[in-house]
């Protein structure tokens, strides 16, 4: 209540808008966004978010990330929050987004073409109970084209956001910027006066993300080494790169590298990132913990670690002699191993004693790393 007092009373005018009209998307608007979306997936390059970053620190960075094809918009969780989006990662595409094949740039640094700055995807939360999705585009229309959306809108059928928030998907990333100017500050949150039937000039949460902080490169002068990065599961999705770095680097230290990963079209947060360390000591330590607290602010969450898995690496005993020279499909995340097998070599390895409990880690869903059982030859 004292926040919505506080930004009620600084309402400048233009701030505040009620419904200014209620019509549903026509066929021909729908056409146009799905158009600019495919438009958009192609990929960008460029070097924007990057914190001293030399040539050798950014060439390493095309290990650590991949490109998909696929683009999934409902690629967040319901959760019981209101003014805070809820801190879930997406396992529908497998967590992360794919890292393991090689790219020629990070995406998470694209975005500097046509000076982008912030995804497209905007979180707002705080409704009004009674705002429908009509009345939601109609409050925001004035920005520029969007879509309303929230999770698991498809299948719910429902005509009202169920937790109080929801997502806006603009045509352009200009009507974000637009969106923003047109907000009040308040202890460093966004907010926006949204109408409804029974409510007029609600203040909502506005919170919009910006591109450059998907990457953060702590130690620049070393070597982002894939062998000595994690997988982290589960990153509240307000958590920018910089943080996951710091929060990981008092834990564990040498950090030299953290990345959120972002979807490939709206380059919105999807739940996940990962983490490069700079010596073996440190990695060790955090996927040998398998769970950190990350706290930060308001978050205070209980995440997933394990070892960021590569799919383009050759079993580390044979060179790929026993396996045809195909890449290994197992890799062992035992503090006693940490070492890609392929079949073959994972069953003389781990026959030996102490070994035979072992469980390999693959890809899961291109990307998120899953045990799997053996089964022996």
């Amino acid at each position: 209540m004292k926040t919505a007092a506080r930004v009620m009373s600084r309402t400048r005018e233009g701030a505040c808008s009620g419904v200014f009209g209620v019509r549903s998307w026509s066929a021909a608007e729908k056409a146009v966004i799905d158009d600019d979306r495919c438009r958009r997936s192609r990929p960008r390059f460029g070097c924007i978010g990057f914190i001293n970053c030399n040539t050798n620190a950014f060439q390493s960075l095309t290990q650590l990330h991949g490109k998909s094809s696929y683009f999934q918009v409902l690629d967040d969780q319901a959760g019981p929050v209101l003014l805070e989006e809820p801190h879930l990662v997406d396992t529908t595409l497998g967590g992360a987004q794919p890292l393991s094949s090689p790219s020629r740039s990070s995406p998470h640094s694209q975005g500097s073409e046509g000076g982008e700055r912030f995804s497209r995807k905007v979180f707002v939360g705080g409704l009004p109970p009674d705002i429908d999705e009509d009345e939601i585009t109609a409050s925001f229309r004035r920005f520029g084209p969007l879509v309303v959306d929230w999770p698991h809108k498809a299948e719910s059928k429902s005509y009202f956001p169920p937790k109080g928030y929801a997502f806006l998907l603009f045509q352009d990333e200009n009507s974000v910027q637009s969106l923003i100017d047109a907000c009040i500050t308040d202890e460093d949150k966004l907010y926006l006066c949204v109408s409804s039937p029974t409510i007029k000039d609600k203040p909502v949460q506005i919170r919009p993300w910006r591109l450059s902080d998907a990457d953060f490169v702590l130690d620049a002068s070393m070597p982002l080494d894939p062998r000595k990065t994690v997988f982290v599961g589960g990153v509240p999705r307000p958590l920018k790169a910089v943080e996951l770095a710091m929060i990981m680097d008092r834990l564990y230290g040498g950090v030299c590298y953290a990345g959120i990963d972002t979807d490939p079209e709206l380059k919105y947060p999807k739940g996940a990132g990962r983490v490069a360390f700079s010596n073996q000591q440190s990695y060790i330590a955090a996927i040998s913990a398998r769970f950190v607290q990350l706290q930060h602010g308001d978050i205070d969450k209980r995440v997933e670690v394990k070892p960021y898995v590569l799919d383009d690496q050759m079993c580390d005993e044979c060179q790929g002699q026993r396996c045809g020279g195909k890449f290994a499909p197992f890799f062992c995340a035992n503090v006693t191993c940490l070492q890609y097998y392929c079949e073959h070599c994972w069953a003389t390895i781990h026959s030996r004693p102490g070994r035979e409990f072992h469980k390999p880690l693959v890809k899961e869903g291109a990307d998120r790393p899953r045990a799997v059982p053996f089964r022996w030859c």
